[in-house]
Formats: C-alpha cells, structure tokens, sequence
C-alpha cells in the first residue's frame, strides 16, 4: 500500500472536490468489493473534522467512498475533548497525513452565536448557548476589526474557522507534535453551498 504524504492526500482531495464542483464525480469506493474489504480493516486518507449541516458531507464534497475518510462533525466544529480524542484517533491509530478543518457559509451555529448577541435576543436552550459561546472569541475578533460596522457572520465563519484551527493545535500535543515532525498537516478548509467548491484558508504543514 502507498504511503500518502501529507500534500499527496490534500491533492486527491482537491482533485474529488473539483469533480464533484464539475458534475462529474466518480462515486469511488462504493460497490460491494469494497464493501467487504473495509469490513475488516480502515485506512483512510484523511481526517475531517467539519459542522453537523446536513448540507457538508465530506464525503460527498470530495468525491470519495466507504473507507475513504475518517469524520468528526459537531455543530460548528467546536474544539472539544470528545472531538479532539476522535481526531487524535484518527493521527495516531489510522495514521491519516492531513486533518481538513471544514467551515461552511451559512453555519446556522455561527448565526446562532451571533443573534445571541443582540440585547433582546431570546434566550437559547441551555446545551445549545454553552455550545454555541465558544464561537464568541470569533465574533470578538471581528468586532475588533470593524468596530464601527454591524458584525458579519460571514466573517466571524472565517475567523472561527482559523480559531479552530489554532485551538486544535494549542488542545492536542499529539497533533501539534505530528505537524511538526512532518507527518501530518491541519488544513482549514471553506465550503461555498451555492458553488460546490472548497477553498483552503489556513494551511500548517503544508508548503
């Protein structure tokens, strides 16, 4: 089996994505051969760790199959230990060459975060608004930026996804250790709905 370099897999994944963007995927890896051998064992070529939106499934968005990817979603892709443990699974056991951190326009948890914001804004159910306020060092950051203008959510979906990022780096030693010896790159990654189309924003371990 070939052993994948970081920038190796980030290329097949921009090559699914630019099919799928096109009309034209392959559907790879969904026949019944493959079916039985990924029963008995799992090599994915990468990690994601990507929101909850039923409209972002990776594997969809990369034209890739059964066994093609590792995925972790939680709605906003909040760094959490549960979702930082999954992650480090999928580095240490499965020995996948790149984590996709993958951000979305839209991202009902940013919106939810940002009208939380509102002086008159209802409350939110208690789960939901402890969930949702790890996105509030993002809106701060924007607010920062433009201070005399209304806060965007678009822009904060931008500044959280960088925020992720350099959370997950800071939260797992495992991670950021793997980066650093060259195994591994963290990849900060934006969906575009209407498009189709990925566009990497943040890039740690890649050229």
């Amino acid at each position: 089996m070939t052993v994948l370099t970081p920038n190796d897999a980030w290329q097949r994944l921009v090559e699914g994505n630019a099919r799928f963007l096109a009309g034209r995927p392959d559907h790879p890896s969904q026949d019944a051969e493959t079916r039985a051998r990924v029963a008995a064992n799992q090599t994915p070529l990468a990690t994601f760790f990507g929101c909850s939106d039923s409209r972002v499934a990776a594997e969809i968005l990369f034209d890739q199959g059964l066994g093609d990817l590792f995925v972790v979603r939680n709605a906003g892709h909040i760094v959490a230990d549960t979702a930082v443990a999954s992650l480090e699974y999928g580095v240490a056991v499965l020995a996948t060459p790149v984590i996709v951190v993958l951000a979305h326009d839209r991202c009902g948890a940013v919106g939810a975060a940002v009208d939380a914001e509102a002086p008159d804004a209802p409350p939110l159910p208690p789960l939901i608004a402890a969930h949702v306020a790890h996105i509030r060092p993002a809106i701060d950051a924007v607010r920062r930026a433009r201070p005399d203008e209304p806060v965007d959510a678009d822009d904060v979906i931008g500044a959280h996804l960088e925020a992720t990022v350099a959370e997950l780096l800071r939260a797992s030693e495992l991670i950021s250790a793997a980066v650093a010896d060259g195994n591994l790159a963290v990849i900060g990654a934006r969906y575009r709905l209407a498009e189709g189309r990925v566009e990497r924003r943040v890039a740690v371990g890649l050229p």
